[in-house]
């Protein structure tokens, strides 16, 4: 196994997992997050979202090929697209997420769940990609390279405030979100590319 294939793989991940947009959420999230909530809700939806997609990784293919009679090309090409929405989104409106208004009842451990583990970091891109990367490069790879990946972004989520800040100051949040948006885009037209092949290779 190469760590270099690794480490590749890994960014590529990382790209889908867009940590601007979970940047974005924490930091404009209202009431404002203290630093040990926003650590608290970065590890546990870090965590919560490894445990979601190495499991998907190890039973996805299974699962949707002899449960759901799904092939792994329908959800690439279906992935792909939901995360081209996402990054063009991004592009023309120069913003991810939305402000988010949640009432104080709110546990951290709920949101750290829902909508940061799912469908913010284990979203419809990532969960296609890590299952097929499984199929292709085996489980092992997979996981470590979501290990990598989740924890880069959950470095980039702990220091949310500070970075949110400091592009802000500097007038370069808006231009690095579309530019970011616009790598998401081709990373998830290039998902739907190679799914439309699959398609046609095994017609």
């Amino acid at each position: 196994m190469d760590i270099s294939e690794i480490f590749e793989n890994a960014f590529y991940l990382l790209a889908l997992l867009n940590p601007a947009s979970k940047i974005m959420f924490l930091a404009a999230y209202e009431p404002k997050l203290t630093s040990k909530q926003n650590f608290e809700l970065s590890w546990k939806s870090s965590a919560a979202a490894f445990v979601i997609l190495t499991l998907l990784a190890i039973a996805g293919h299974f699962i949707l090929s002899r449960i759901f009679r799904v092939e792994l090309y329908s959800l690439q090409i279906t992935g792909g697209l939901v995360v081209f929405v996402i990054g063009w989104a991004a592009v023309n409106e120069g913003k991810f997420v939305k402000k988010q208004n949640q009432e104080n009842q709110n546990t951290i451990t709920d949101i750290s769940l829902v909508p940061l583990a799912a469908p913010l970091i284990a979203g419809p891109g990532m969960i296609a990609a890590a299952i097929a990367s499984s199929v292709a490069e085996g489980v092992l790879f997979t996981t470590l390279s979501l290990a990598i990946a989740i924890f880069i972004n959950f470095l980039l989520m702990v220091c949310a405030a500070g970075i949110n800040r400091f592009l802000t100051q500097t007038h370069m949040l808006g231009p690095l979100i579309r530019l970011t948006g616009l790598v998401i885009s081709a990373v998830a037209m290039q998902m739907i590319i190679t799914g439309i092949k699959t398609c046609f290779k095994l017609s």
